[in-house]
């Protein structure tokens, strides 16, 4: 799923592309994508943009007279800069919106789709697609702490969870935590000043760091390929390489369809965290440690 880095590239690529332009036409390629009936969506056409805003892992689009168009891709949606008038061929063609002299193109890898499009009338309807989480950049040490403590839970998930902050998701979770030296698993309610004042300058320079890149290449070249997967990260799909601080191999812990990524060594002080699906299969044979790992994968 776009996470805050990507949103925010997202906008750098279409401000310049859109804003002061006019849309023309809005095409659906699925008429599951659409989530309200009223205003209806000709409402927006022939409206020109005047701003983009993000809504958390949002893109709202405003336009003339009030009108905003607000989109969530979700897992697999993806933007894609394209000629006027392009087809909608295929089932993971989702919508088309047209201007004069080019089209935004909104597709979604998969049979499940999830994407969504809202139209929404008034700037003052707009917090409702807000989940409520603090924007890390416009909090201090304090709120961050107190965001993350209003419920107990582990680090990773309180990271991710959009009621807490905004805009983070599994990747970038990952990469924060890898950077903060710090266990996913650890309970919030439980963390040092130290760990906090640590969890929280990282997130701000992890996040900063990939906005700051993410953005660059946005401002020349439209973000085509949007992926969770990015070579010049440190630990998110990562497992089995090595780790760029120490050298040991990158562990997982997955569950349903997620998966977390992180360090044995600089993480979790040798301690191998249990994947949900092995654990069942080995039962007490769980390895605790990258040793007694290593000996079980030679048996």
């Amino acid at each position: 799923m776009p996470e805050l880095p990507d949103i925010t590239a997202y906008i750098v690529a279409l401000e310049p592309r859109i804003v002061g332009k006019r849309l023309e036409r809005v095409r659906l390629g699925t008429p599951f994508l659409l989530r309200t009936a009223n205003p209806p969506l000709t409402d927006a056409e022939c409206r020109t943009v005047r701003e983009l805003r993000r809504i958390g892992k949002r893109i709202a689009i405003g336009l003339d007279g009030d009108l905003w168009l607000v989109l969530h891709l979700m897992i697999a949606g993806r933007l894609h800069w394209r000629a006027a008038g392009t087809k909608l061929a295929g089932k993971n063609m989702l919508a088309a919106f047209d201007f004069a002299d080019d089209s935004l193109v909104l597709t979604e890898a998969g049979a499940k789709h999830r994407a969504s499009l809202h139209v929404v009338s008034g700037v003052a309807n707009l917090p409702a697609f807000d989940a409520g989480g603090i924007d890390i950049f416009a909090s201090d040490v304090a709120e961050f702490r107190a965001a993350l403590t209003a419920e107990n839970h582990t680090i990773k998930r309180a990271l991710t969870d959009p009621r807490f902050l905004s805009g983070i998701g599994n990747a970038y979770s990952d990469e924060i935590l890898h950077a903060a030296q710090l266990s996913p698993i650890l309970q919030t309610q439980t963390m040092s000043d130290e760990q906090w004042n640590r969890l929280y300058a990282t997130t701000r320079e992890t996040l900063k760091l990939w906005m700051d890149r993410l953005s660059r290449e946005a401002s020349e070249v439209f973000p085509e390929k949007v992926t969770a997967f990015r070579p010049e990260m440190a630990a998110h799909g990562k497992y089995g390489k090595p780790c760029p601080r120490c050298g040991e191999k990158i562990q997982r812990i997955r569950y349903a369809d997620k998966e977390t990524n992180y360090c044995v060594r600089c993480q979790t002080g040798g301690k191998l965290l249990a994947d949900r699906s092995l654990s069942r299969l080995l039962g007490s044979d769980w390895p605790r440690t990258l040793d007694e790992l290593e000996t079980l994968k030679r048996k």
